[in-house]
């Protein structure tokens, strides 16, 4: 018995990546050798691939079917809303009953309905029916990246890395947003229109029961009296992270309003096959930017360099709408990506501070139904003001949604200043936060 409860302390002790195990300066190669990190990294890889996918396969195949891009905006958009309205309750729920228990369910319940709106669109139903079948498409959505990010907190309980590991994320999502608009616009414009959406629920369904599949690395289940209350803390309730619900949705109105925009551009011109090219190249400079943040030990505090970037975010974004060559609007729209990775990178980072652990899951999923939530309100403006006026009026939606955040963070930062470090009691006795063992 003594041998058997020694076994589990040493196993935990190495599960647990502290700074002095590490160094303390950033970096990617001490970040990938953190024990049992590539068990959930590969699969998470797989499993969030189709997300980059979803909003342009349902734009294009909408578009095709119906002819408007309204028409296809407002399914995109009520794709995203039911997203981001549903994604808290499954990070929560993430966090009380363990990832794969929402998961597995989820992502079956995802691949239907995106095949059932797929089918829906090819057979002309009326545009009440493609809403319909749009809601539980977006509710369903795997919430793969805060669910990674949510394993990282663990494996990395407070090591400088942490920044890291927030940058790395970045890097990863926007390297799937670079392949997935690519192959979404591929399938959709060179094989068949439905042909990208089949696409992303086949793909949802095999790489999300792989990153479900590794139990061994989420984050621990809190269960039973013993543990303290913070474990039971909503996270909206703390103010920044409140704050950064409205950064991250100026954030959704830049990728949003650049998917219709760019698409009606490229369409526009007669050269349909460009808008992934052009979007890639967005996400390319997001990738680059995230990059060279990660590898940065950075003096200034992350309030401050959240202002920062999320400035130069709004003036590239404010330049969009008077794009009006191809050349013009890739180098544009390269700068605007690198200006985005980092305020999301640090926008993620800051939830470590104020955030307790038992609440991270639910925390990063409201910073990314944030961003879907303002990607499907731009989605919808946007196709709005491109089948009204044209001309890159869709361009305006970033412009003004990053505006309106940047004045929002201006005026409540001092919401995002760290919190204390809790100290979680419980009858008396102390506790650490509960780590999963390998």
């Amino acid at each position: 018995m003594r041998a058997s409860t020694g076994g589990r302390k040493a196993r935990a002790a190495a599960s647990t990546v502290t700074p002095d195990q590490q160094g303390d300066r950033p970096g990617y190669k001490n970040l990938l050798c953190t024990p049992g990190a590539w068990r959930f990294l590969l699969p998470g890889f797989a499993a969030r691939q189709p997300f980059a996918m979803l909003t342009v396969s349902i734009v294009l195949l909408v578009r095709h079917t119906t002819g408007s891009y309204a028409t296809a905006g407002a399914a995109a958009a009520v794709t995203g809303v039911a997203m981001a309205l549903f994604a808290p309750w499954s990070g929560r729920l993430a966090d009380r009953y363990g990832q794969r228990a929402v998961l597995v369910p989820g992502i079956v319940a995802h691949s239907l309905s995106g095949l059932a709106l797929t089918a829906l669109a090819l057979s002309h139903a009326p545009l009440w029916a493609l809403l319909a079948a749009a809601v539980p498409t977006g509710a369903s959505t795997p919430q793969i990246g805060p669910m990674v990010r949510a394993r990282w907190a663990v494996k990395l309980q407070g090591s400088p890395l942490m920044s890291t590991a927030a940058a790395f994320e970045s890097v990863t999502d926007e390297f799937t947003f670079v392949i997935g608009p690519l192959l979404a616009t591929a399938l959709c414009t060179a094989v068949d229109p439905a042909a990208g959406l089949v696409t992303e629920a086949s793909l949802t369904l095999l790489g999300g029961l792989l990153f479900a599949a590794r139990r061994s690395t989420q984050p621990s289940v809190a269960v039973g009296a013993g543990h303290a209350r913070v474990e039971r803390t909503s996270a909206l309730r703390i103010p920044g992270v409140r704050v950064l619900i409205v950064a991250f949705l100026g954030i959704g109105s830049v990728f949003g309003g650049m998917q219709v925009s760019l698409a009606a551009f490229t369409e526009s011109i007669g050269e349909p096959g460009l808008n992934g090219v052009l979007y890639g190249t967005f996400a390319t400079g997001n990738m680059l930017s995230g990059l060279v943040c990660g590898a940065i030990a950075w003096k200034a505090a992350p309030r401050r360099r959240l202002l920062v970037g999320y400035a130069a975010l709004a003036l590239t974004a404010s330049g969009l709408w008077a794009a009006h060559s191809v050349l013009v609007l890739a180098g544009l729209g390269l700068l605007v990506g690198m200006c985005v990775a980092p305020s999301l990178i640090t926008g993620y980072t800051l939830v470590e501070d104020l955030v307790p652990a038992g609440a991270r899951t639910e925390a990063f999923t409201w910073l990314t139904g944030a961003v879907g939530l303002g990607q499907a309100a731009a989605v919808t403006i946007a196709g709005q003001l491109e089948d009204r006026f044209r001309g890159g009026a869709g361009f305006l939606v970033p412009m003004g949604g990053t505006l309106l955040a940047l004045a929002t963070l201006l005026a409540l930062r001092s919401r995002l200043a760290a919190r204390p470090r809790e100290r979680t009691v419980a009858r008396g006795v102390g506790h650490r936060t509960p780590v999963t063992v390998d």
